[in-house]
C-alpha cells in the first residue's frame, strides 16, 4: 500500500475534492466524482472502476471492511481530519470515501445484441430519479442508461446514491441530443440488428403488455414534468401506455420505467412475443 497522503486542513487538495460534490463542471474538468458507501465502492471495484483515492478518517478505528479496501485496493490512501471527512461525507456517516475516475464508455461500444436493452432518459431534471432508474435497469438486465440533452448528471452525489451502487453494473452513457442515439440505432440497423425505438407516454396507442419487448429495444423515458420531446416522439417506432387505475393521474418517471422494464423482462424470460401493432 502506498504511503498514505495526510489532510488536516481545508487545503487545496480538500477544496478540490469537495467541489467534485457540488460542481458538475468541476467533476467533468476533474474526471473524477466522490463515493461513499459500502455497496457502492464494493461494486466499484469489483467492476474495475479507476479508484483514485480512499478517504478514511486519520486515527479513527476502521472496520475490516475498510482495512481490506485500503490494502486491496490500488489507490492512494488519504488520512483525513475525521471532522474534514464527516464534512464530506454530509449527512451520511462515512469511514471511507473513493474518488472514482469518470467512465468514458459510449453508446457505440455496446455491442449489438439480440437481448440489447437500451434505457434513454429525456432530459431528467432530477439527480435521484437518474439514479432510481439506473437501480431498476441494473435489476432488469437492461444493457446501458442513456442520459440525454440538457440533463442533470448522472453522477451527482444524489444520483449516485439513488442507485445504491448499480451505476458501477452497467454502462451509464451521457449524450448531447437525440441524434446521438438515432445514429447509432442507425448503426445498429444497417449491421442486421432489428433494433425498435419503444417510447412511453400515457397517451401512447398500444398498452405496454400487448407490445413485443422480446427484441431489441430502446426504450425512451420522457422529462419528469415535460414527457418526451417532439423529436423522439417523430423517431419512435411505437408509443405504449401503462394503463392505471384510481385516483392517480399519471406514474413518477422512474415508476414508469421500472414497470416498463419489467414487463420486457417478463415476456423475454418467458418466451412470451405479442404480436406488435
Amino acid at each position: 500500500m502506498p504511503r498514505a497522503m495526510r489532510v488536516t486542513t481545508r487545503n487545496a487538495s480538500f477544496q478540490q475534492w469537495q467541489a467534485l460534490l457540488t460542481n458538475r463542471a468541476k467533476r467533468s474538468r476533474a474526471g473524477e466524482f466522490l463515493v461513499q458507501g459500502v455497496r457502492p465502492l464494493t461494486l466499484a471495484v469489483e467492476h474495475g472502476w479507476d479508484i483514485r483515492a480512499l478517504i478514511y478518517p486519520d486515527r479513527r478505528s476502521l472496520s475490516a471492511w475498510a482495512r481490506s479496501m485500503l490494502s486491496s485496493v490500488d489507490a492512494q490512501p488519504v488520512a483525513m481530519d475525521p471532522s474534514l471527512l464527516d464534512e464530506l461525507a454530509g449527512k451520511e456517516e462515512a469511514e471511507l470515501i473513493g474518488v472514482v475516475g469518470l467512465p468514458s464508455t459510449a453508446l457505440a461500444d455496446l455491442p449489438p445484441d439480440p437481448h440489447l436493452l437500451v434505457v434513454v432518459f429525456d432530459r431528467p431534471s432530477t439527480p435521484g430519479n437518474i439514479g432510481t432508474v439506473v437501480r431498476s435497469a441494473d435489476a432488469f438486465g437492461a444493457s446501458a442508461v442513456v442520459v440525454a440533452g440538457h440533463a442533470a448528471d448522472p453522477f451527482d452525489p444524489k444520483a449516485v446514491r439513488a442507485s445504491t451502487g448499480s451505476l458501477f453494473a452497467l454502462p451509464v452513457i451521457r449524450v448531447d441530443s437525440s441524434a446521438d442515439v438515432l445514429d447509432q440505432v442507425e448503426s445498429w440497423r444497417s449491421g442486421g440488428l432489428p433494433v425498435e425505438l419503444v417510447a412511453t407516454d400515457e397517451h401512447g396507442s398500444v398498452d405496454v403488455a400487448d407490445y413485443d419487448l422480446a427484441g431489441p429495444r430502446v426504450l425512451l423515458i420522457g422529462n419528469e414534468t415535460s414527457g418526451l420531446s417532439a423529436g423522439w416522439r417523430e423517431a419512435a417506432d411505437v408509443t405504449v401506455r401503462i394503463p392505471i387505475t384510481g385516483a392517480a393521474s399519471s406514474l413518477n418517471v422512474a415508476t414508469a420505467a421500472t414497470v416498463v422494464l419489467y414487463e420486457a423482462v417478463r415476456q423475454r424470460h418467458q418466451g412470451m412475443r405479442p404480436a406488435s401493432s
